[in-house]
């Protein structure tokens, strides 16, 4: 006799609630997978300047793939955030340049917050709010004027709503915000933004977030290919440069940036906050005159830099303290205006292949992430289980 026919109406409710367990199951053994087999420990910068992007579904499916374990977006994206949850992986989200002013208003920044970020939470591990992305380098005085008092009224919002122990609130700078990074030491902040940069260090200092920065070696190389080492700026083998007022040796050029920006908060009062490159990266093309801009060069700072974060190194300055990196970007934005390397920072063309290989096992949009070799047993034994219960049942 059939199984429904031998249960009648109670088979229908009873193979629903079947089909909703067997789901559940293969979606944690899906997320154990990928706990276990250990996440990237770096970030990714998700831009979607382009009008040829792969959906939010298949772009989750491909960082979960990489392994990837913190997104940044310019915006907060529902569509992006919605394909993420349960995911594990961390998200900053960010308030437009567009928006700065209007978060001066408390209102609006606790709306903004409502509306944009706490919907997600907890599913999407979203932990920290940028308010704005170099706004300091750019030439709209009120916006700059505006940033710290939209900064603080962002952060009140989100102690008032309660997620102030989830999500902290920063900005992006661009590293153009130092008047001087050679030798590192002596890393000093424009004196035009002193104005600025002092009270947002105090802010940072007093809600216990990080400083952000915006860092490009490539822009120095392209500026001055035959004063700069290529090999300094790549993380390849080369003498280092010698800063005389500490007698520290720099192999590379991001970390002396990373360095001269300790300093220059340092000169303000401040050795009490933590520096994280929010962007970093190397075009693959470029124009005739983009000196550097090539796939190999591009392959060989990325590959290098995400071999140094998998090591936990820091800068000689802060040796133990592990640098915390965002890569620019995820793929190539078609829209971007400006020189062809703004479009060509991409690990990945739109539709999924890889630009040049930096060694993600199977990164791509197939709908089966990643695993370890030992992860394997766990995996066939519950996907075993869901088989064989399906078989018996349905």
């Amino acid at each position: 006799m059939a199984m429904a026919e031998r249960f009648g109406a109670r088979w229908l409710p009873f193979r629903f609630v079947l089909a909703v367990a067997l789901l559940v199951l293969v979606t944690v053994a899906d997320r154990a997978v990928l706990i276990r087999a250990g996440a990237t420990p770096i970030g990714i910068n998700y831009g979607q300047i382009a009008d040829n992007l792969p959906s939010p579904a298949r772009v989750s499916w491909l960082l979960r793939s990489m392994q990837v374990s913190k997104v940044k977006l310019y915006d907060a994206d529902p569509y992006v955030l919605g394909a993420f949850l349960d995911t594990g992986v961390e998200f900053v989200v960010g308030i437009g340049n567009e928006n700065v002013s209007a978060m001066v208003d408390p209102a609006a920044a606790r709306a903004w917050i409502q509306r944009h970020v706490q919907p997600f939470l907890p599913a999407t591990r979203i932990t920290c709010i940028t308010v704005g992305n170099e706004v300091l380098s750019g030439k709209d005085t009120a916006a700059m004027q505006n940033l710290l008092p939209a900064m603080q009224a962002v952060h009140q919002a989100v102690a008032d709503l309660g997620l102030a122990g989830q999500v902290n609130v920063s900005t992006a700078h661009s590293v153009n915000i130092l008047a001087s990074s050679y030798p590192p030491s002596s890393g000093a902040f424009r004196e035009e933004l002193a104005q600025y940069i002092q009270p947002i260090l105090n802010f940072h200092a007093e809600v216990r977030s990080p400083f952000l920065v915006n860092a490009y070696p490539f822009f120095a190389y392209k500026a001055s290919p035959g004063s700069v080492s290529l090999p300094y700026v790549l993380f390849e083998p080369n003498p280092g440069v010698v800063d005389s007022n500490t007698n520290l040796t720099y192999d590379n050029m991001l970390y002396a940036q990373i360095d001269a920006v300790y300093a220059a908060m340092k000169a303000m009062g401040h050795t009490d906050l933590t520096v994280r490159i929010s962007e970093t990266g190397w075009p693959s093309k470029g124009d005739g005159d983009e000196v550097g801009a090539t796939v190999a060069n591009a392959a060989a700072y990325n590959g290098n830099l995400m071999k140094r974060i998998a090591m936990g190194q820091g800068t000689p300055l802060k040796p133990d303290v592990p640098i915390d990196v965002f890569v620019f970007a995820l793929f190539n934005e078609d829209m971007k205006p400006g020189p062809a390397s703004e479009r060509n920072y991409g690990l990945f063309y739109p539709n999924g292949t890889p630009v040049y290989n930096l060694g993600f096992n199977g990164a791509s949009f197939s709908r089966s992430p990643t695993f370890s070799s030992s992860s394997k047993p766990t995996t066939t034994f519950l996907m075993a289980v869901v088989v064989l219960l399906a078989g018996f049942f349905l």
